[in-house]
C-alpha cells in the first residue's frame, strides 16, 4: 500500500510458518450458533456460511485470491494465483499475470476468464462491500495468454489494486450465474488447498486436504494447511462449547471470557498439561467493540442523546464486578496504535483535512483531550448521571415521576437492547441497571442467531453491541461502515446509519494518501469524526489475546505482527 514489500523476490517462507512443520493428522475448531449455506459473497448467507471457506480466523480453505497478505506487514500482498502483478504509480489499472500452475480442485486451471468473472458476478450478485469496491473498475480485459488487467477511473482509490489482489477466485465453468445469489448447501469449488468433504448442515462442515493442491510448494505456503483434515463443529451456546473443550472434542479455544479464563480452565487436562493456556500480543490495532446506537431511530438521531448514553456507561463498576478488572477501556476506532486519535493534538494535516467541516470534531477530541468518561466504580456517580441529565435536557427530556420524557411530546425515552447471547445479555442488564436510575426505559431482548442476524441485516433494532476490528491499513471497508452510501444498503456494516460528510471525504482521503504520514493522518481525522459523533457507546478490549489448545496441536513459536495464524499449526501426532 505504501513504501515496498520488506521481504526480496526470492523469499523462502513467511517467518510465522514453520516449512519443516509435518504433514498429517486432524484438527477440530468450534463455534455457537449455526449455518445454513456453503457460499460466503452473497447478501443471503453473508452471516450464518459455515466457517473455514473464506474465513479471517480458519484461513482460506477453499478459495483463493491473486495475492496473500504477508501478516507482518501493515499491508502488503505476495503472489498466489498471481505469478506477478503490475500497476503504475498513479494505480490507474492493475495486470496480473496467472501461474500458469495454478489449477481449481477439479483439475481446471484457473484462467483469464475466470478472474474477470468472479470480479463482475460478485459486484453484480455478492454483498454490498463487492459492489463498493469493484464497480470502481471501467474496463476488464485479456491480456495475453495468461494475463488480465484492470482499469480505473481514476487512480484517486490507491487501495483497489489490492483490494483486486485480495478478490476471491471463482471457477466460471462450475457456477451458475442465474443462482449465485441464492443459499446452498452445495459445496462449491475453488483453487484452496482443502474440498469440502462432509456437511451437517447446520451442525459441522468437514474439510478435506487436496492431495493434488497446486501450490503447496510456492514460499507463501511453505509451512501452511498442515493438517490432513478439518472439523468446523457448532454448538448452541456458549457453556455447552466449552464443555465439549474440556472433553477434548476440539482442539482450540479463544477465549474472550475473562471470568472462563480465570476461574474455568481448572479441569485435569490443564493440570497435568494436555491443555495450555496462551497469552500473545500483537501489533494491531485494538478496534472499537461497543453499543451500536441505531441513529435511524428518532430517540437516537440527537447526538446529545448519545453522549448522554455512553456517559452512563459504567465501565469502572462494570469491569470490577463481571470482569475482574481485566479489560481495558475503549476510546478510539484505531486503539492501542498509532492511528489512534486520542491523547494526540491533530496535525497540521488532519487540521487541513478537516478545515472544511467546522463542527465536526468536539474541541476536546481535536486537541487530544478526549476520554471516555470515567465514574466512581460505585455503579451509581451522581455526579456522572447529572452531567447525563443535563445533556438529555438540552436535547428535550426531562424527569416527570420516575420516567425521562420527551417535553414536546410526553413520550418517555427507550429502546430495546437486541442481544443474541448470554454474556451479552449479562452486559446489557447491567448498563440497563444505570440506564433506569435516570429514567430511560431500556429492554434487553436475547433472540436465536437466524433472528438477530436477519434483523441486523436489514437494520431493524434499536442498539445492538459489536465491534468493528481494525488493522493496520485501514480502507475501503471503513466506507462500508460509515459513509453515506452505505447507510440505506441492507447486509451493510453502516450498523449506525452515519451520513456525515466529514465522514465520507476523511475515507476519501485516506484512500488517496500517497505516503503513510498523509495516511495516518487521514485515518487519525476519520478517528475524531467518528468519536465526535457518538455513534458508539465504547466499552472495552483485552490487552492481549488469549488462547487455550490441547496439545496434540502444536503451533510455530514466532507469531506474526498481526497475531498468530491458525493454518499454520499442525498435528503432533502427525509428527510421530
Amino acid at each position: 500500500m505504501h513504501g515496498a514489500p520488506a521481504l526480496p523476490a526470492d523469499f523462502d517462507h513467511f517467518a510465522y510458518a514453520n516449512p519443516d512443520a509435518p504433514k498429517g493428522g486432524r484438527v477440530t475448531y468450534a463455534f455457537t450458533g449455526t449455518f445454513d449455506s456453503l457460499n460466503p459473497f452473497i447478501v443471503k448467507s453473508a452471516t450464518t456460511t459455515a466457517r473455514g471457506i473464506w474465513d479471517v480466523s480458519l484461513g482460506n480453505n477453499v478459495f483463493e485470491s491473486l495475492l496473500v497478505r504477508g501478516r507482518d506487514e501493515p499491508f502488503t500482498l505476495y503472489g498466489l494465483v498471481a505469478q506477478t502483478v503490475e500497476t503504475p504509480d498513479d494505480r490507474s489499472f492493475v495486470e496480473f499475470t496467472i501461474d500458469p500452475r495454478a489449477r481449481f480442485s477439479d483439475g481446471a486451471p484457473i484462467t483469464p476468464a475466470d478472474v474477470i468473472f468472479s470480479l463482475e458476478i460478485l459486484r453484480d450478485k455478492g454483498r454490498p462491500i463487492y459492489r463498493s469496491w469493484y464497480s470502481k473498475v471501467v474496463k476488464s480485459e485479456t491480456v495475453g495468454e495468461r494475463g488480465v488487467r484492470f482499469t480505473f477511473a481514476d487512480g484517486s482509490d490507491r487501495e483497489l489494486p489490492l483490494l483486486l489482489g485480495l478478490m476471491p477466485i471463482l471457477p466460471k465453468h462450475a457456477i451458475d450465474p442465474a443462482t449465485f445469489d441464492q443459499s446452498t448447501l452445495k459445496p462449491m469449488i475453488g483453487s484452496g488447498p482443502y474440498v469440502i468433504a462432509a456437511v451437517s448442515p447446520g451442525k459441522s462442515v468437514t474439510y478435506r486436504r487436496n492431495p493434488d493442491y497446486w501450490a503447496k510448494d510456492l514460499p507463501v505456503k511453505r509451512g501452511f494447511d498442515n493438517f490432513d483434515e478439518i472439523k468446523v463443529d457448532y454448538y448452541t451456546d456458549r457453556n455447552a462449547m466449552f464443555e465439549a473443550f474440556k472433553k477434548g472434542l476440539y482442539d482450540v479455544n479463544p477465549e474472550v471470557d475473562p471470568t472462563s479464563w480465570e476461574t474455568g480452565y481448572d479441569f485435569p487436562a490443564v493440570a497435568d498439561g494436555r491443555v495450555v493456556k496462551e497469552s500473545f500480543k500483537t501489533g494491531l490495532p485494538k478496534g472499537m467493540n461497543g453499543f451500536a446506537l441505531n441513529t435511524r431511530r428518532k430517540a437516537l438521531s440527537d447526538v446529545r442523546v448519545r453522549e448522554a448514553l455512553a456517559m452512563l456507561f459504567d465501565f469502572e463498576w462494570i469491569n470490577k464486578t463481571l470482569y475482574f478488572g481485566v479489560y481495558a477501556r475503549n476510546a478510539s476506532f484505531f486503539e492501542d496504535s498509532e492511528l489512534s486519535s486520542v491523547g494526540r493534538p491533530a496535525s497540521a494535516g488532519e487540521r487541513a483535512l478537516l478545515a472544511a467541516f467546522p463542527g465536526a470534531v468536539e474541541p476536546d477530541v481535536m486537541d487530544g483531550s478526549y476520554r471516555p468518561t470515567v465514574a466512581d466504580g460505585s455503579g451509581g456517580d451522581r455526579k456522572v448521571m447529572r452531567a447525563a441529565l443535563d445533556l438529555l435536557g438540552a436535547a428535550g427530556y426531562a424527569l416527570k415521576g420516575n420516567a425521562l420524557v420527551e417535553t414536546a411530546t410526553g413520550t418517555p425515552l427507550g429502546f430495546e437492547i437486541l442481544v443474541q447471547a448470554r454474556d451479552q445479555e449479562r452486559l446489557a442488564l447491567a448498563w440497563q441497571r444505570t440506564l433506569r436510575r435516570v429514567g430511560i426505559a431500556a429492554t434487553v431482548r436475547l433472540v436465536d442467531a437466524t433472528q438477530y442476524q436477519r434483523r441486523v441485516a436489514s437494520f431493524d433494532f434499536d442498539i445492538i453491541q459489536t465491534a468493528w476490528p481494525a488493522s493496520l491499513s485501514p480502507g475501503n471497508e471503513q466506507g462500508n461502515r460509515w459513509a453515506s452510501s452505505a447507510a440505506g444498503i441492507e447486509g451493510s456494516f453502516n450498523y449506525v446509519g452515519a451520513h456525515e460528510p466529514a465522514i465520507d471525504a476523511m475515507i476519501a482521503a485516506l484512500l488517496a494518501a500517497r505516503d503513510r504520514p498523509d495516511f495516518v493522518d487521514a485515518v487519525r481525522a476519520l478517528d475524531r469524526v467518528l468519536i465526535s459523533q457518538h455513534y458508539v457507546v465504547p466499552l472495552f478490549y483485552l490487552p492481549d489475546v488469549w488462547v487455550a489448545r490441547w496439545t496434540r496441536i502444536a503451533r510455530p513459536q514466532t507469531s506474526a505482527l498481526q497475531g498468530y495464524t491458525l493454518s499454520t499449526w499442525w498435528s503432533t501426532e502427525a509428527a510421530r
